[in-house]
Parts: C-alpha cells; structure tokens; sequence
C-alpha cells in the first residue's frame, strides 16, 4: 500500500460506538462548554478552599500505622501491651568511650547527665527506662550475712581507683555485660521504651519531633573527641525517615522541571504546556486538601503519593496536547478542537484514569495502616486527575489554544516519514508477530526463572528502608557487634492460669522452649524469668551451682519470684514472657522462628501453659511479612480481575482484553525478577509498586487500541491502521512512559532506601509497560483477532 492512503482522514471519531459512553459523551460535552466560565470559578474556588486544608497538612508517623493491627501476634502484644512495653517500641542509645573503658569518673558523669536528659524528654516511659544510673538496674550477691544487693554507681564516686574497681566490680555482678554494658567494656546502653500516646496531654508520640531531640539534646551536645553516640529503634528509624523526607520538595521541584522541559520539547507550545502544569498542580492540592479533610497526614510512604499523582496527570495530558494539535493542524478553531479532543480522549481516558483508582485500590486489602493510607491518597489523587484534566484541561485549552509553532511541528510530523513508526508497524504482520509471541514467551520463562527467588520480608541486617551506609545502620551494627542481646527480639508469651506463672509445670515448658529455640538457626539466645529465678535460687543456697535449676518446691520458687522485677510476669501471674534474640531480622530468620514456635506450641501446648506469638520488633516483622504473604496473591488477582473486566467492558473483546492484559503480567514478572537480582524482597515498601505498575501501566494499552480501533473500523488493514495509530497516538503514548518515568526516577536520589527502591522499581514497570503496549499488542491482535484489510468491524 502507498504511503499516500495511509493519511489521516478528516473524518470525525466515532461517538457511539458504545451506547453507554455516547451518551455520556453527548451529555456531558454541551453542558461543559456552554458554562465554561461558571465551571472554572467552581474550580477556582475549590483550589482556594483545598489548598487552605493542604497548608495544615502535618506529619503523622506511628508504629501503629505500620503494623498489621489485626493480625493475631499484634493482638496478642496489644493485649499485653502494659507488661511488654519495656520489650516493645525501645530506643537504644548506646554512648561510646572512644579513649579508653567506661571505667572513669568523666565517662560515668556523661552517662548520667544523658540519662537524666533522655529521662524528661517527652513520650518516653520513665519508670521502665534502664541505665547503670537508674534505681531499677541493681547488682545481687550471696554474701555470708545473706542476700545482698545495691546500686551500681556507688555514691561519692570520684576518680579514684578504688570507687572505678567497685563500678567495675558491681557491673560484673549484675549480669549486665552484653545487655547494658558492651562485652568490651568500652560502651554501655541506656534503654528508652516509649508510650504511643502521652498520658498527660493526650497526643500521639510524634516520632519526627523525638528524633529530633535525640539529635539536638543527645548527639548533637554530648558527641566529642571522647565519647560517640550510637541510637537505634524503631522511633529512630521513623524520626530519619522522616527527616529524610524533608528533601521531598526539591525533588518535587526537579520533577517539576523536568516534567516542562519535556512537555515544552514535545509540544513546541508554552501554552499548552503551562495549562497542563496547571491542571496537574490543581490536582495534587486538592488531593492534598482532600487527606487532610480526611484526617490523614503524611508519613514517609504517602510522601510519594504527590509525585504519582503529578506524573499520572501529565501522562495523560499529553493525550490532550497531542489531540488538540493534530485538531488544529487540520483547521479547527480552539473551540471546536477542544470540543473535539473532549470527545475522543473522555471515554478512553476515563476508563484508564478508572485502572489506575483500581491499582491503587486493591491495595486496601493489606491490612497495614500506611499501605490503606497510600491507597486510598492516590485513589484521591486519581479522582482529582479526573476532574482537572478531563473537564478543566479542555476548557483551559479552548480559551488558550495551541501556539502556531506547535501547528507547524505537528505537520512536521505528519509530514516525516516515520521511518520508526513504519518499522514498528510490521510487527503486527502474521509473521512477525508469531516472532514477538515467541520472544516473549521466552522472556517470560526466564523472569519466572529469576522471580522464584524473591523473597518475603527485609533480605539484608539493620534498617533496610535506610542506605546501607545511613547513620543509623552504622549504629546498629555497632551495638549487634559490641553487645550479646541482639536489638532484633522476638517475644513469646506464655499464657498460664493465673498466680501460676512461676510454677514448676510452666518452668518446665519454658525451659523446653528455650532449649528447642536456641537450637533453631539464627537464634543467639533466650532469657525468660526462669533464667534469673535460677540465680536467685543459686544465690540463695550460698551460691552453690547445683541449685542452678527449677525446682518443684513451691515455696522456693515464689521466694525467687517475689525478689524479681515485675518485667518478667504480669500483675496476676498469668503471663511470663520469653525473649528470643536473633541475630537479625531476615525474612529467612524470622520464619524458620515461627514455624519453629508453632510446632513447639503444637506439640506442648495445654492447659499449664499456652505459647503464643508475638511481640518485640521481630514479632511485629514476622506479621507483617505474613500478611504481607497472604495479601499479595489477593491483591494480584483483584487488580488483574478488575482491570481485565474495565477493559472487556471498553472494548467488548475478550481477545482485546487478552492482548492489553499479557504485557502488563510480564512486566509484573520482569519486576520480580528484578528484585529477586537486586536483592529487593516483597515487603511494605515494595508490594504496592505492583499494584501502581499494573493499574497504570494499562493506560498505554487502551489509548493505543482505543486509536487502532478507530482506523480498522475505517476499513483499514491491521498493519497500515497501526502505523497511523503510532504516528498520531504512539508518540504520545512514548512520551507518556517517559513521562511517568521521569516523575519516579528522581526518588532514586533519596536518602531514603525504599524511596529509592520504588522509584527504580517504578520507572522500570513504567517504561517496559510502554514498550510491551507498543511492540506486544499489535502482535497479539494480529494473532488472536486477525482480519483483513477493508473488512468491516463485526459485533
């Protein structure tokens, strides 16, 4: 065929193709640019009221949001809450003598006066706090008169050798080596748990706010040539993620930047490129006045919702842009040309915009507060591109236009030979796409290959959502290098009748436990309140090592009980918990620890005493990689369902749907295969890049079909119909990958890992989606749904 044929036709779009999008079509459209100046004070106005709720948006971190709250192991710590919190949500500051041991008057003095500072900063547990200074940590020794016991800094310390000996001494005999003091002596621990809510004013911890002080009380004053501060714990980990979320704005700017450099270069028109910066700014205020009406805030996940949102809607204003122009290269008024653009990108663009709210839905199904408030933040997001960009784009460009530069390089355009265009258009020759069909399916076979090795969970030691080399992953490895009780605890709670959690049949259990966990790989050991129930003991019989046991004497034991503190059981005897320290929080390790505590708690279980899981940080992981597990499958076939069912509805082919969903399922395969080489694992800041990949990723098929189907009904052959759709439609389609990329991969420069970890994953889902919808789908129409030349469209 001549290239000549393959021209456009000014012939307008079909309007009613389907029944029911016609009629919203013909409904809508009048309506819309009969009123325009009433439509964008509506507009204005709502601007001006979400963007005054925007201002007031705040951060709001908590651990609560990030745990699966009804999984049983949350509800069973819940429960618990009161007695496990010194074991729960704990900071470690760990302060280091460079020169030297701990054993000095100016070291000791520098650890009191940060005890005391810690102690009145506000949201921690002051009366569980441990240090060498506080009341509640004390040495015990069987002496010839009996049991004696005193504090560990002695008073009138002074530089004295013999008041250093004491410490020293007092340290040794209170078994603190390895938990508040370092195995080298050079290094102790001050333990800070901390309440959620404040019980004196009412408010939640704010985890940005307590970093800070940490930062500015702590290292910032106490750190010099001498002493160095190590501080770990979840609040940690919140407050520098927080912190380093504070860089989001300029890389909200370079997107920004980058976005109209792009958007200028493709259109050739400031015009039309500033409109569309408009409406797509209009969009991510009002979604952020929207969450804060809502009563969300920001966190370190929600932070990126912004960037998708701003990304999707230029994406798919590229559509309008592209249209407009071709509408006005062909003579049409901006009037006429924005009606025009209305009509044929309202029905497509809807039912894409309509995938992406479903990707970002079926996201609700994981029951973790930060991955529904994501969500449901760009479910917003979506609905307010809708509106921005289906409704005031189109008005904003009847009244603006297209620049007569940006006319000019659009019948430069159509005037080109598109020589890249013509080459892509042979891959829906029969032959041809036999070869693209195969090739994918090998290339399918190799992703499934790589993917079988992705992982659940956090795949490397320390905080994986923070650089490798972060502060705070350097301090975790000091203090799991310097100290025997690892900062990964996994607690089990051993449920007894009550006043019976120290009797013989449960030490008895528990101490089967311990030794059936401590044989279990990656467990570095286990302490329970038999563990000093022996020492008493042994300290009370002289401290002969043969009473170093449990022991069926009733009174014997509730003599040891009483002399215990309270950490070890709850108020009526009916809980004692067990700490089991790990050497990490791998998903490996933590599930080779619960299956372990499963089958123990299935063999021994009864009524003396009930194991039941858990708590600690690595209690809360394991759930969360559980119904991380669990939710994955779910949530994948819930987006691939709704989407193939919104697309089968578009098209009314099930082949179409065929070919518009096959290349989405082997991005999400290349994705995991990705991950799997980059040592990824699928946990809560890598899940959702699937579900946003697919929903979005789907734009690219149906404004491709959606401009194919227009050719072929025109009695165009499938191959010749395809090159018209990538000279008009495709370019945009490139554009909008390009586009979506850019918007992601600027997070790569993230302090913050799983930042980063998305945008990569993100930018790739997006690009391979646009090639696979651009190389993949004509092969699979002309498999699946070949018909010939000037053959008319059947039902």
């Amino acid at each position: 065929m001549k290239r000549e044929s393959w021209n456009v036709p000014d012939i307008p779009p079909r309007q009613a193709q389907h029944a029911k999008p016609g009629l919203l079509e013909k409904m809508i459209e009048p309506h819309l640019f009969k009123h325009r100046i009433i439509i964008l004070l509506a507009f204005i106005l709502a601007s001006l009221f979400f963007a005054y709720h925007a201002a007031s948006l705040r951060i709001d971190a908590s651990l609560q949001k990030m745990v699966p709250a009804n999984h049983p192991f949350i509800t069973n710590s819940i429960f618990y809450e009161n007695e496990l919190r010194p074991l729960g949500n704990v900071v470690r500051i760990a302060v280091e003598a460079r020169n030297g041991d701990i054993y000095s008057k100016a070291y000791l003095e520098t650890l009191k006066n940060i005890t005391d500072e810690v102690f009145y900063i506000p949201g921690v547990d002051r009366g569980n706090m441990k240090s060498l200074w506080t009341p509640n940590v004390v040495w015990l020794e069987m002496t010839e008169e009996g049991m004696t016991a005193g504090r560990i800094i002695p008073e009138g310390l002074d530089n004295s050798p013999a008041k250093l000996d004491i410490v020293r001494t007092n340290v040794e005999r209170s078994g603190t080596v390895g938990s508040l003091v370092a195995n080298d002596h050079k290094s102790a621990v001050i333990l800070v748990p901390l309440l959620e809510v404040d019980p004196q004013t009412g408010n939640k911890l704010d985890y940005g706010a307590f970093s800070d002080r940490l930062e500015e009380r702590i290292r910032s004053r106490y750190s010099s040539r001498d002493i160095q501060i190590h501080i770990t714990g979840f609040a940690k980990v919140v407050g520098d993620l927080i912190q380093g979320g504070r860089a989001i704005g300029l890389y909200f700017l370079l997107t920004y930047a980058l976005t109209a450099v792009l958007l200028y270069a493709y259109s050739r028109c400031l015009r039309s490129t500033l409109a569309t910066l408009f409406c797509c700014s209009l969009a991510v205020i009002w979604q952020l006045g929207i969450i804060r009406l809502l009563g969300f805030g920001l966190d370190p996940y929600s932070m990126l919702v912004p960037f998708l949102t701003f990304a999707i809607g230029v994406s798919h204003a590229v559509q309008n842009i592209n249209t407009m122009a071709m509408e006005r290269a062909r003579g049409k008024s901006n009037i006429d040309a924005a009606r025009q653009t209305f009509r044929m990108l309202f029905v497509p663009g809807s039912v894409a915009l309509i995938c992406d709210a479903v990707g970002f839905s079926t996201l609700l199904v994981i029951d973790i507060g930060v991955i529904r408030e994501l969500a449901i933040g760009a479910s917003v997001g979506v609905l307010t591109i809708i509106l921005t960009k289906m409704f005031l784009l189109p008005l904003l460009m009847s009244w603006v236009g297209v620049s007569p530069a940006c006319i000019r390089h659009q019948h430069r355009k159509l005037d080109s030979p598109h020589r890249f265009a013509r080459a892509l258009s042979t891959l829906a020759e029969p032959r041809r796409a036999k070869v693209v069909a195969l090739l994918s399916l090998l290339l399918f076979a190799g992703a499934w290959y790589c993917a079988r090795d992705v992982k659940i969970g956090d795949l490397e030691p320390g905080a994986p959502e923070l650089r490798t080399d972060s502060r705070y992953n350097r301090d975790s490895g000091f203090i799991v290098s310097h100290y025997s009780t690892s900062p990964d605890v996994f607690v089990v709670m051993v449920k007894t009748p009550p006043d019976t959690c120290g009797s013989y049949p449960v030490a008895a259990a528990v101490e089967r436990f311990q030794a059936t966990m401590e044989n279990v790989a990656g467990v570095e050991s286990t302490a329970s309140l038999f563990n000093a129930m022996k020492k008493m003991i042994t300290g009370s019989n002289g401290g002969n090592l043969k009473w170093s046991a449990i022991t069926r004497n009733r009174f014997v034991s509730n003599a040891a009980h009483r002399a215990l503190p309270s950490e070890f059981f709850n108020t009526d005897c009916s809980m004692t918990p067990v700490l089991v320290f790990l050497s990490d929080h791998k998903a490996e390790t933590l599930t080779r620890v619960v299956t372990a505590v499963e089958r123990f708690a299935a063999e021994h279980n009864d009524g003396q005493a009930q194991f039941i899981m858990a708590a600690g940080n690595a209690g809360i992981e394991a759930a969360t990689n559980i119904v991380i597990k669990r939710a994955e499958t779910q949530m994948l076939l819930l987006v691939y369902g709704i989407v193939a069912i919104l697309v089968l509805w578009e098209f009314r082919s099930w082949r179409v749907t065929v070919a518009l969903i096959v290349p989405l399922f082997l991005t999400s395969m290349l994705c995991e295969a990705v991950m799997a080489r980059l040592g990824l694992g699928v946990k809560v800041a890598t899940l959702p890049v699937i579900a946003l990949g697919v929903g979005i990723g789907v734009d690219y098929g149906i404004y491709l079909y959606n401009r194919l189907e227009h050719f072929l009904d025109q009695g165009m052959g499938l191959v010749p119909a395809y090159f018209e759709t990538l000279k008009t439609t495709g370019s945009a389609v490139m554009l909008t990958g390009i586009t979506l990329a850019l918007g992601v991969a600027v997070w790569t420069f993230s302090d913050i890992k799983f930042q980063a970890d998305m945008g990569l994953l993100l930018g790739f889902m997006f690009l391979w989606n646009m090639v696979g919808a651009i190389v993949m789908i004509p092969a699979l129409i002309a498999l699946l749904a070949p018909r010939p030349a000037n053959a008319p469209k059947t039902a």
